[in-house]
């Protein structure tokens, strides 16, 4: 891959325009701006630079290779050659970074997994799943808020909302999106065999109040007591709050004690739903050019497989198989599972870019 020079350069203006408008800039909001897209061309605009002086070295060597002193050409010609090994590497790391991005990459998460077919179990898998992502994210250092939740009769989730709160959350979370099945033998079977059950995950881009415009009129809103299985945690009060979308018929709820906060948190999940929505028209528009959608978010594809019997988990869209499912539904082991879902999402990224440049 030969990346263009003008190309190139280009980043280095941008790059260098951002640097002199945040000097002079006056504006908070302009500066905010200015300094979240200085923050995000900086190591594009680092490697850039890294990669033009080894691209100036070869000239040099090449003189140096005919100069005539035998001993400086011999020289030469051993650092050109690992020039030339390193050049491909550097170009590589720039066309990653150059690649087309998902512009929602750095933002915080909404989180929601629910419980499919399986009954009680499902919402076991449910509960289990959640742990698994709760536990992740604590490791990350990920701040994790419940939204919205409702128990399983057995214990587990029917359906568990959170927001996760970090630097690029939903960059490395978007890959979860989708139907997850389990594999095991349930508490309550008495003749040992194996269930199969499945539960859903769905992660949505958080998104700034000025992306998504909700009209009023567009809106009803319900209050209505919350259930729960007693005790001082009930509310004795219409506190819980029921928020449906009119034109897409889309419905949050949020049964916190407070109804104020309620209506806030669930506004936020709508606004969430409703972007991903968006996200959502433009991911099938572009479907038909694409070969793989590992990152798509397609929550009705059948994306992964916890199998107990046999201790293994396996993602069917890159077809990797780990040994170490304990391990993965502690929250430790899941990062080997989403690295590798990022670099086969990178290689097609690349992949699109060796077509343009080749």
């Amino acid at each position: 891959m030969h990346l263009p020079q003008a190309k190139l350069e280009a980043v280095l203006d941008r790059y260098r325009e951002i640097e002199a408008r945040m000097g002079a800039a006056s504006d908070g909001a302009e500066i905010v701006r200015l300094s979240k897209e200085h923050a995000e061309l900086r190591p594009v605009a680092e490697a850039v630079e890294t990669l033009a002086r080894a691209r100036a070295e070869a000239p040099d060597l090449e003189e140096m290779i005919g100069s005539g002193d035998p001993d400086m050409a011999s020289m030469a010609r051993e650092e050109l050659q690992v020039l030339s090994e390193r050049l491909p590497v550097l170009e590589r790391e720039v066309a990653l970074l150059l690649a087309p991005k998902d512009k929602d990459e750095n933002a915080s998460a909404i989180l929601e997994v629910r419980a499919g077919t399986g009954g009680d179990e499902a919402a076991l898998f449910a509960g289990d799943l959640f742990r698994m992502y709760q536990r992740y994210a604590q490791l990350q250092g990920w701040r994790v808020e419940v939204e919205s939740i409702s128990e399983g009769d057995a214990g587990g989730f029917k359906e568990i909302i959170a927001s996760i709160n970090g630097d690029g959350v939903f960059g490395r979370m978007k890959f979860e999106s989708g139907v997850h099945r389990v594999q095991r033998v349930p508490e309550t079977e008495a003749g040992g065999r194996i269930h199969t059950s499945a539960a859903t995950v769905a992660v949505l881009p958080e998104v700034e109040d000025v992306e998504i415009e909700i009209n009023e009129s567009d809106i009803r809103i319900d209050t209505y007591r919350s259930s729960g299985a007693g005790g001082q945690h009930v509310n004795k009060t219409d506190s819980a709050v029921r928020i449906t979308h009119l034109p897409t018929g889309v419905v949050v709820t949020s049964s916190e004690k407070s109804q104020h906060q309620n209506r806030a948190r669930a506004m936020k999940v709508l606004q969430a739903r409703l972007y991903d929505m968006q996200r959502s028209a433009l991911d099938n528009a572009r479907a038909d050019s694409r070969k793989s959608q590992v990152g798509s978010g397609d929550r009705s594809e059948r994306i992964r497989t916890y199998n107990f019997p046999q201790g293994r988990v396996t993602d069917h869209r890159i077809n990797l198989t780990l040994y170490s499912l304990p391990k993965l539904l502690e929250g430790d082991g899941l990062d080997e599972m989403i690295k590798a879902l990022i670099a086969e999402d990178q290689a097609e990224r690349l992949a699109s870019l060796e077509d343009e440049y080749g």
